[in-house]
């Protein structure tokens, strides 16, 4: 692989070449049945088209005189590999179209699998409309490039091998003087490379910055409304678009003018090709099927070379889409198995627990805390802001773990290191409108995929969302995103109502009646109690709260050294 980032001029990037070629050898396991159809149709496509010249050949040499024969049946021989070539180019549509779907889905699911997998860092360092633009438009080209553009590649270079072979049995020196002239211009266009692989880098950073723009307007439209914001980020995101258009116009100019260059390295070609025929027919040593064949063989053989000097960019924008789906997996996964769960009531206690999100040596978000959460008890947890509540919620369910101390999960029988393995002992009612696109029925089910009517009901009741009731549609009513339609206090009853789907034995809520009447949230409050089986976690700052709970624990801001 170094020999071929050497050849086609790449430079040097974070990743090896071997393990690019590592990673698309991975990506082609899935792929390999489109990948194989493909070639078998461009080789056959190779043969017909071939067998196309020779049949041109032959029936204007039989309409000529030049050759005995039936005029019809070599007429028929041709219209027959003609319709055969239209086959193969409904083919190779039927199976891009139908097979390259499944296999941009495949790789962006197992993608995505992999990042849902991955350990939360806390602080994401990528933007999600980013995120987004690679599991969109990468995984196309790396999809396209595998199941297209090599199977293609195996084809030309067919096409061309048996192109100059059938042209070498007709004429030996225009043979060599047709393939002779290309090296020429091959080799000048090795400057392409250099320089298309920095525009193609340029141009999808500046794709993926209009994407994280348009992803981030509208997720906040809210608030870019009301401070009327509108000029200042539509002037943002046209100056970004700006930048991008710059790149695709740089890139397009310096294409333009390489593919020109190209273009008139084989027009010469041919037109030395057309000379040389005319010659000989001239001179009587050529039919005129000969003269046909010599001009079809020519292009034959410069169309497979047009399409091999187009594999150095193919080269240049797969290498950039795999890279930059390589930066996805590069956090860590966190640990993998099967769930552990444990037989209510469970417990949570921290021993010395020291954490930051920052290089060691820095300020802790939390300092050496020492907490318990005996089973069956209900506690409220209590700060300031920055305090470190979130980061202690992140401990609580495995996403992050301490740099120092130990966090245990117990009950009267068993007690373990917590792991990510445990997280299916937590019920979380997360702060803020949760509620996903989708059905009611969808977005209950998150909490418990085979819960059943009767139970997604008796959840609604006990968080008092007794409205559903007179939702037109019950259990299928459809919501937009984050709830569209619904109230913050109803979309939190129904986040409630989800997360009491789930058999977990903590329930850990963050803030979650923050949008409820007092009167509605005492309801709630007693309904989630009354389940004497779990232990119950609050972080608010709700003084209702606090008189359900048998402990009240503070965070602190960790003192300055």
């Amino acid at each position: 692989m170094s020999i071929l980032r050497k050849l086609l001029h790449l430079p040097e990037s974070k990743y090896s070449g071997r393990r690019i070629a590592r990673w698309l050898w991975w990506a082609l396991r899935g792929n390999r049945l489109q990948a194989c159809l493909n070639a078998g149709i461009g080789l056959l496509g190779v043969v017909l088209s071939l067998l196309t010249v020779w049949a041109m050949q032959t029936a204007i040499d039989v309409a000529s005189g030049t050759r005995q024969g039936n005029i019809y049946w070599a007429v028929a021989i041709m219209a027959v590999l003609i319709l055969g070539e239209f086959a193969l180019g409904i083919s190779r549509v039927w199976i891009k179209n139908i097979l390259g779907i499944k296999a941009q889905n495949r790789m962006q699911q197992q993608l995505l699998a992999r990042l849902l997998r991955s350990e939360w860092r806390g602080r994401e360092a990528m933007h999600s409309g980013d995120i987004i633009n690679r599991l969109e438009e990468d995984v196309r080209q790396v999809v396209t490039f595998l199941t297209e553009t090599l199977p293609s590649a195996l084809s030309t270079v067919a096409m061309f091998v048996g192109a100059f072979v059938y042209l070498m049995q007709m004429d030996v020196a225009l043979a060599c003087i047709t393939v002779g002239i290309l090296p020429v211009f091959l080799l000048v266009s090795r400057i392409y490379v250099a320089h298309m692989r920095r525009y193609s880098r340029q141009v999808r950073q500046y794709d993926s910055h209009v994407q994280s723009l348009l992803t981030e307007t509208m997720q906040h439209r809210m608030l870019v409304k009301t401070m009327e914001a509108d000029e200042q980020m539509l002037t943002r995101l046209g100056q970004t678009q700006t930048t991008l258009r710059q790149w695709v116009r740089r890139r397009t100019v310096f294409s333009v003018a390489s593919n020109l260059f190209l273009n008139i390295g084989f027009s010469l070609g041919y037109l030395i090709a057309f000379l040389w025929g005319a010659l000989r027919l001239h001179a009587g040593t050529l039919s005129f099927g000969g003269m046909t064949a010599f001009l079809q063989l020519v292009y034959r053989i410069q169309g497979p070379a047009r399409e091999l000097s187009r594999l150095a960019p193919a080269f240049v924008s797969v290498f950039t889409a795999t890279e930059r789906l390589m930066e996805l997996e590069e956090t860590p996964e966190e640990e993998q198995g099967a769930p552990l769960p444990l037989d209510a009531p469970c417990g949570i206690s921290f021993d010395s627990v020291s954490f930051n999100y920052g290089a060691p040596g820095q300020q802790p978000t939390l300092n050496g805390i020492t907490f318990d959460f005996p089973p069956g008890s209900c506690s409220a947890i209590l700060g300031e802001t920055g305090s470190g509540k979130t980061t202690l919620i992140r401990l609580l369910l495995a996403l992050v773990h301490p740099q120092q101390g130990h966090i245990t999960i117990y009950n009267k029988c068993t007690r373990e290191e917590l792991s990510p393995r445990h997280r299916c002992n937590f019920v979380y009612v997360p702060q803020g409108n949760t509620l996903l696109s989708g059905t009611l029925r969808e977005n209950l089910q998150i909490g418990n995929p085979t819960a059943t009517d009767p139970q997604m009901l008796e959840a609604l009741r006990l968080a008092c969302a007794d409205f559903v009731d007179q939702l037109p549609e019950g259990l299928d009513t459809r919501f937009s995103e984050q709830g569209g339609g619904l109230s913050e206090g109803q979309a939190q009853r129904i986040s409630i109502a989800r997360a009491l789907l789930r058999p977990g034995s903590i329930m850990l809520l963050d803030e979650a009646t923050s949008a409820l009447d007092a009167a509605t949230e005492r309801q709630v409050l007693e309904n989630i109690l009354r389940q004497q089986r779990r232990t119950v976690i609050f972080v608010t700052h709700r003084s209702a709260v606090l008189d359900y709970c048998s402990q009240v624990i503070r965070v602190d801001k960790p003192e300055k050294e």
